[in-house]
């Protein structure tokens, strides 16, 4: 699928992390047991993926109440009255229960309209870009002026009871033990993402296309074993990380030429890209692949770890405002997940409308009110 907008601007981002950070060695500490039966050096999971540290939220967190934070954080970036929103989509995996659709707490939280699209989209690492093609799309038709994507990815409980499952379980090797690593990359992180017709727009910061491509012969390479909900989960995930790589690279090369065709740049005309953000190695691996420079790519998974669906967009947030997306330049969102689906977005941008506060310090954290990227400095670790 190739999507050219003429009417659609990036107004507004507001993103939320945890607080308490937790590092690659803290996790192999808790996994002592399993190092010391199967002879594993220290510090391999950090070498492995290129993570020192990802976050949780305190146990208990309600996850739609941190979206309901990231999302009021992107209209007060924006000054867009909540009056206008036209959608509200919650892009996560993880959400409240099954049913209702957890946007709908959202949105009543932040007292939007009656006359509101709001629904919840799933769809592994790309629900929240998924949602913004759906804006987007709303937007360009005419039928809203104005849109929010939102979600919130809970890492704890998917981590903690791998750790638990590894420990206990006596018949793994070495081998058998590689498909949950991934699952101790993961992080927790919160982003939303205000859509809005250009017309009303203070950014100017223009959807120019979009591209999407799926390769689903590859749907078992990830696989969750339960399907799970609220903060009583107790996931755990089977990923076959080398194959993976190999499909979801593949399929970004095949997607990548379409996003060129459709959005007029070549590779070596983008300014800054934004991948989701797996790890060094897929970074690395897909870079090359298509021809990137790495210099022009901005990363949080050192810090973050893997964030899921929030990944991109916070890693988007981030660049913003940090001051590293300048005026002018030409932004590629390069998003895959697992499935595999690819989506990749096009924005020219022009100004960075931003702001963030920690979990649980809401109150007392840094919320930068429709600041600038350049005054986002001291909110940023």
């Amino acid at each position: 699928m190739r999507q050219t907008y003429s009417n659609v601007c990036v107004e507004g981002l507001g993103y939320v992390l945890p607080e308490e950070s937790v590092s690659s060695a803290d996790i192999e500490a808790r996994l002592t047991p399993l190092y010391e039966r199967l002879r594993l050096p220290a510090g391999r999971l950090e070498l492995l993926s290129g993570i020192e540290s990802r976050r949780f939220w305190p146990r208990g967190t309600r996850l739609s109440d941190v979206s309901v934070r990231a999302a009021a954080l992107a209209m007060e970036a924006a000054e867009w009255p909540s009056s206008d929103i036209g959608a509200l989509i919650h892009g996560s995996v993880c959400r409240d229960h099954l049913e209702p659709a957890t946007a709908c707490r959202v949105h009543h939280r932040l007292n939007l309209p009656a006359a509101c699209y709001v629904y919840d989209v799933s769809n592994a690492c790309l629900g929240l870009l998924n949602g913004m093609l759906q804006v987007a799309d709303l937007i360009e038709l005419g039928r809203i002026t104005a849109g929010l994507v939102v979600g919130t990815e809970d890492a704890r409980p998917l981590v903690e009871h791998t750790i638990e499952s590894l420990n206990a379980d006596r018949s793994l090797t070495r081998r058998s033990v590689k498909p949950a690593i991934a699952s101790l990359t993961i992080g927790s992180a919160s982003c939303a993402i205000l859509l809005a017709h250009r017309n009303w727009s203070r950014t100017g910061n223009r959807i120019v296309g979009a591209t999407v491509r799926s390769a689903t012969d590859h749907h078992e390479l990830c696989l969750s074993v339960q399907d799970q909900a609220g903060t009583s989960m107790r996931p755990l995930m089977a990923t076959d990380a080398e194959a993976l790589l190999d499909g979801g690279v593949a399929t970004a090369r095949e997607t990548f030429a379409e996003f060129q065709h459709v959005t007029g740049w070549s590779a070596a005309e983008l300014d800054r890209t934004i991948c989701h953000q797996v790890g060094s190695a897929h970074r690395r691996r897909m870079l090359e692949v298509l021809g990137i420079d790495a210099e022009s790519d901005h990363t949080t998974f050192s810090w973050l770890g893997n964030t899921g669906s929030a990944a991109l967009p916070v890693t988007l947030a981030d660049a913003a405002s940090r001051n590293i997306i300048q005026r002018g330049e030409r932004v590629a969102l390069l998003g895959i997940g697992s499935g595999i689906n690819c989506v990749m977005l096009g924005v020219e941008w022009q100004r960075s409308l931003v702001a963030k506060t920690n979990w649980p310090s809401v109150e007392g954290g840094a919320v930068l009110r429709g600041a600038a990227a350049s005054s986002c400095e001291s909110s940023v670790p």
